[in-house]
């Protein structure tokens, strides 16, 4: 039987999972990081576990749409890069599942610079791999603060609400994406 919805939350507000996890994709060594977790929560230490162990299965598909748009853009010879606030050892594991991935120019994952977005350090991280220069750079995000860290260092920032709203947005900046 599958806990309710008002139980997992309750869990993850109990073991203070976010913050943890936060930690994960800024770098912290996994295994450790259970350890130290199961240790404060000895009563949840096989759930802090099974997400380590069974972390795969907590991925979705791609959103089909949305890698059109990527697709149309590579093709017309966009410059695409990736940011994302995963762990290494995270994205190895998913980066096969996701063809896609390996179309991008460089990946800046955030277990490897240590921080995660939206601190600024990360952003600058990706301008400097990409030798790119920030106002002419699109940042696409799903989380506010995220959108918001990178027009403050004077990236164009587009907050993702979905497929066709970002085919809208991409095409006002004037990028090759087919009209909606």
């Amino acid at each position: 039987m599958l806990p309710d919805d008002e139980a997992v939350r309750q869990f993850l507000d109990d073991v203070g999972f976010a913050e943890w996890n936060l930690a994960l994709d800024a770098g912290r060594d996994w295994d450790e990081a259970v350890e130290w977790l199961g240790d404060r929560h000895p009563e949840h230490r096989e759930l802090i576990a099974a997400f380590r162990d069974r972390w795969e299965e907590t991925l979705a598909g791609p959103i089909e749409s949305t890698v059109e748009i990527l697709d149309e853009l590579r093709t017309q010879g966009v410059r695409t890069f990736a940011l994302s606030n995963w762990s290494r050892r995270t994205y190895d594991i998913a980066a096969p599942r996701f063809p896609f991935l390996k179309g991008f120019e460089a990946v800046v994952i955030s277990g490897d610079v240590g921080t995660t977005k939206p601190d600024p350090r990360i952003y600058r991280e990706l301008l400097a791999r990409g030798r790119l220069e920030a106002e002419t750079t699109v940042f696409i995000d799903d989380n506010a603060a995220n959108v918001e860290a990178a027009v403050e260092l004077g990236l164009i920032g587009l907050r993702y609400v979905g497929p066709e709203a970002l085919r809208q947005d991409l095409a006002a900046l004037g990028l090759p994406v087919r009209p909606s």
